[in-house]
């Protein structure tokens, strides 16, 4: 009886540092989102350029879109937003934003400063649809196809490397498949 009183701990911190060194390998951008083919969660949220107007995902029907999911508070936002810049001038593919628990005057001055690439910006104040959305912070990017279903997630902030190799030729994918 007293030898397993000395050998359970050893035995319980030897499993707890197992399960954390493989915590620390894994990749947080790639953890995997039940939402994947599955129809954009439904949303009304007021435009954050035009607060009278609603947007939903209505506006994501008939073609291949990109939401990107945002805030002036995030600095991770700030070092990926050059390449949604070059997204706006490059692509016919049409960026939208959530912003994402934001206020709306500071985040129209961040979009002055920095550069507004946004077809349109649903202002998400409460976070209420980033939840439904399965968002786990700030930046995160869905790719939305032609019928309306999220076909791909990046978390995290987007470099030119998962923007050339990942990112890219998954929306080429999407704009060749025929809609059906």
């Amino acid at each position: 009886m007293s030898r397993w009183v000395l050998i359970a701990p050893i035995l319980v911190v030897g499993a707890l540092i197992a399960v954390f060194a493989v915590g620390l390998r894994l990749d947080p951008s790639r953890v995997p989102s039940p939402l994947i083919d599955q129809p954009a969660p439904s949303f009304e949220l007021p435009s954050l350029r035009a607060p009278g107007e609603l947007l939903s995902e209505r506006q994501f029907e008939g073609q291949v879109s990109i939401v990107n999911v945002w805030a002036s508070w995030c600095v991770p936002c700030r070092l990926e937003h050059p390449l949604w810049m070059d997204w706006a001038e490059t692509s016919d593919v049409p960026l939208y934003g959530l912003n994402y628990k934001d206020a709306p005057g500071d985040a129209l001055a961040w979009l002055a400063r920095h550069g507004d690439p946004y077809q349109a910006i649903a202002s998400d104040r409460a976070g209420d649809v980033g939840i439904d959305w399965g968002v786990y912070g700030v930046p995160e990017t869905f790719v939305i196809d032609a019928t309306g279903r999220i076909r791909y997630k990046h978390i995290g902030p987007l470099d030119p490397t998962s923007m050339e190799e990942t990112f890219r030729p998954i929306v080429q994918r999407l704009l060749q498949e025929p809609t059906a």
